[in-house]
């Protein structure tokens, strides 16, 4: 089952941040407009206590109720929503506004009551309606009054419905869009991907030269779009060193068969004695040593590659190891008029039996490749930190610069021609570098001025 999209995925990343966003900010508008009606009820109710405190100052303990009523209404004309009450100290109603009702436990009820929280606004319900009140204890001369005052909200309820109404309409509205305008600039954003989605669709084993303009993507996915393409090109380097390779080695199998093939039917084609026939034979043998050392060349590669190599893990005399190769090759070097020269010593850990073909494989290259009179020297260093260094260095002609990186391919020949010649089946140097790798080092080839080096890096002892 396909998950769902990255772009669907990011739009709902951003619908679910700015729905957050947005209940947030509505939230917060909700609760500061409500902060400032209440500011303003307690403005016009401080204001009103103040001035009930200045009446009843004024028209002071001993003044009659009818006079204090008519003081208080002339103050608070015009004030519609605003009930008024004030009691004696001890309870008894002194004045009260038209349908000013502020029940027993609204006022007395204990710690939530007016009284217990003065100039502090309390909010009750009283038959169908809400009030913000406050109330006060006041002296006048020699008493004291109690003070309530109260605001009627239903308006400011009215007004926070609608004004919720609206707010969570145009949130909704601004959520859906935001998720609309998020999933379009998700896909927009995501195009670059997709572009490279589709390079990768038409991409085959005969059209690999296809690459991503890394100057067209974003900066985000400019790595993505490097690394891309860097994978193309070494697909690309792949597929052809494949090519060349099946090329390669169905032309070294080739002639062989080919040997073998006609070798037979001359065999066949009349009688022949038996010294012919065991001639013959002889020949041919040669032929399946050759083919089943190219076999066996490539099981080792094969087997390097895929890590299934079993190493002995021994100390190795490279100076021993080195002596007895120039004593096997010394016969070969005096035919040719080649000269072998060893210098330095050195130890590694390592399956003796591979490291010793190493070496032989790159001394028999060196000769092979030496003209008449020139010379071949193996130098073995103990190098810093804990490495040992093996170099095998011939005179000859120049190896061109672009041949270099190709020299440890299988069945790569510099010649183009790739004609049969006593230099084997062209496994020799490949087989060298997968010894070395299997032994953690590394090889490398240079060639100036008439000289070619190449040189092993081993882990110490």
């Amino acid at each position: 089952m396909r998950g769902p999209s990255l772009t669907v995925r990011l739009a709902l990343l951003f619908a679910a941040v700015s729905t957050t966003v947005l209940l947030t900010v509505g939230t917060v508008i909700g609760y500061l407009v409500e902060e400032h009606f209440e500011m303003l009820d307690m403005v016009e109710l401080g204001g009103k206590m103040t001035l009930i405190e200045h009446v009843l100052a004024k028209t002071g303990a001993s003044s009659q109720r009818a006079e204090l009523s008519r003081e208080l209404d002339d103050a608070l004309v015009g004030h519609h929503g605003l009930s008024v009450a004030v009691y004696a100290d001890h309870g008894e109603p002194i004045y009260a506004t038209e349908g000013a009702d502020f029940p027993s436990q609204v006022l007395h009820g204990g710690p939530g009551g007016l009284l217990a929280k003065p100039m502090r606004p309390v909010i009750w319900e009283h038959q169908g309606q809400s009030f913000r009140g406050i109330a006060a204890t006041v002296a006048a001369g020699a008493q004291t009054h109690v003070v309530a005052l109260a605001l009627d909200m239903g308006h400011h309820q009215e007004f926070m419905s609608a004004f919720r109404r609206m707010l969570w309409a145009a949130l909704a509205l601004g959520i859906v869009l935001s998720s609309l305008l998020g999933w379009l600039a998700a896909r927009r954003g995501l195009a670059p991907i997709r572009a490279i989605a589709g390079i990768a669709r038409g991409i085959s084993a005969e059209r690999l030269d296809a690459r991503l303009p890394v100057e067209r993507v974003p900066v985000e996915i400019q790595d993505l779009a490097v690394s891309f393409n860097a994978m193309l090109a070494r697909l690309e380097d792949s597929f052809k060193r494949l090519s060349e390779f099946s090329s390669d080695i169905a032309h070294e199998l080739r002639t062989p068969v080919s040997n073998l093939m006609t070798q037979t039917q001359v065999a066949v084609s009349k009688a022949r004695s038996a010294d012919e026939y065991r001639e013959i034979l002889y020949s041919n043998l040669e032929e399946y040593d050759r083919l089943a050392r190219m076999i066996a060349d490539m099981l080792f590669i094969a087997k390097t590659d895929n890590h299934l190599l079993t190493l002995r893990r021994e100390a190795v005399d490279l100076g021993a190891e080195i002596d007895q190769l120039l004593d096997f090759y010394q016969a070969l070097a005096d035919e040719q008029g080649v000269r072998m020269t060893r210098s330095g010593d050195g130890r590694l850990v390592g399956d003796a039996l591979m490291i010793r073909r190493a070496l032989s494989n790159l001394l028999s290259n060196a000769i092979r490749h030496t003209p008449r009179g020139g010379s071949v020297s193996i130098a073995v260093d103990a190098l810093d930190p804990g490495q040992t260094r093996v170099r095998v260095e011939n005179t000859g002609e120049t190896i061109p610069a672009e041949y270099l990186p190709r020299l440890f391919d299988r069945f790569y020949r510099i010649d183009p021609a790739r004609s049969r010649s006593s230099e084997g089946a062209g496994l020799g140097l490949a087989i060298v570098k997968s010894i070395v790798e299997a032994h953690g080092g590394e090889i490398t080839v240079t060639s100036a001025a008439g000289m070619t080096s190449f040189v092993m890096n081993f882990p110490a002892v």
